[in-house]
């Protein structure tokens, strides 16, 4: 599979997002999903302390074993595992790393992502504490989470020399293009990656959901905000993406593969699964690449049904 940079990591442009283990499926289960990453050429596993309030870097750690060699590992901090742990404090940065080294069974994070800006933290202080983890050899590279252009240019301007966030991880899909307007294109002028978290868009783009359907049984789609993603007119853009992928023979899940990685600055696809089937189809679909035109018809047919 290609592999594209984050920093000083070579990582494969299709992730596995670990954020059902330990809520949607156990240990065993977990196991499975992993092991279907590994024999199908994925290395880049994402997690976060806050998943399942630990259990999801526990059973990666654990799934993993020896193997932990052959992968990149990114986890996150700052949202709240118990009462008064969260944040991007100095001290706290200090205590959570510890938790989740031993979590994973690992003595390094490759990399490691303060989940969301702390506004009560000066992000100078952050970086402080992190560069502190990058000298000590208990991390290897450092991102952010859910940050705006201006929080990245703050956090560059703060980094004065020492570890500087090389990767930020926004939601991004067909279905949420914000980053277009503003982070992709500073990430592309700052050589920072951009990971994209929800880039099926909660299922929509996974090809289960279809307009006139029912929604299957045991599917997302019955969460509680199913009904505000599964609307009629996102079912409608859905199947006008379905004729698109049909019409190249290729499937809507390629598609939103293909359309994210077809951005300069995106490093890795980070898809969760809680089934080998899905890690394995996830990985198949990377193999497409969009053309110009493509691009722009794709951009047509979103725009133009949200429209209707």
């Amino acid at each position: 599979m290609e592999q594209r940079r984050i920093g000083s990591l070579e990582v494969t442009v299709v992730g596995l997002g670990c954020n059902n283990f330990g809520w949607r499926i156990g240990a065993d289960a977990s196991a499975e999903v992993v092991n279907a990453a590994l024999e199908s050429g994925i290395n880049f596993f994402d997690t976060a302390d806050r998943y399942a309030q630990g259990q999801s870097e526990e059973f990666l750690g654990r799934a993993l074993g020896s193997r932990r060699e052959e992968v990149v590992i990114a986890t996150k901090f700052g949202l709240e595992m118990e009462p008064g742990q969260r944040g991007a404090k100095a001290d706290y940065v200090r205590f959570a790393v510890e938790q989740s080294l031993r979590r994973l069974g690992t003595d390094r994070i490759d990399l490691y992502q303060l989940h969301r800006p702390d506004p009560e933290t000066p992000i100078a202080e952050t970086l402080g504490a992190l560069d502190e983890l990058v000298r000590a050899g208990k991390v290897r590279e450092i991102g952010c989470s859910n940050f705006s252009v201006e929080q990245m240019r703050e956090a560059e301007a703060a980094a004065a020399g020492g570890a500087r966030f090389v990767s930020v991880q926004n939601e991004f899909s067909l279905f949420q293009r914000d980053a277009e307007r503003d982070v992709l294109p500073e990430c592309a002028r700052t050589c920072v990656a951009f990971l994209p978290f929800f880039p099926l868009a909660n299922g929509l783009l996974t090809g289960k959901y279809r307009k006139g359907k029912p929604l299957p049984e045991g599917s997302r789609g019955k969460d509680e905000w199913g009904p505000k993603v599964f609307t009629e007119e996102n079912l409608t853009i859905v199947e006008a993406l379905i004729a698109f992928a049909e019409q190249r023979g290729r499937t809507i899940l390629e598609l939103a593969f293909a359309w994210s990685l077809a951005h300069e600055a995106v490093a890795s696809v980070i898809a969760g699964a809680s089934k080998p089937e899905q890690v394995r189809a996830n990985a198949a679909a990377a193999g497409w690449r969009l053309t110009r035109e493509e691009m722009k018809e794709v951009g047509s047919i979103v725009t133009s049904e949200a429209a209707m």
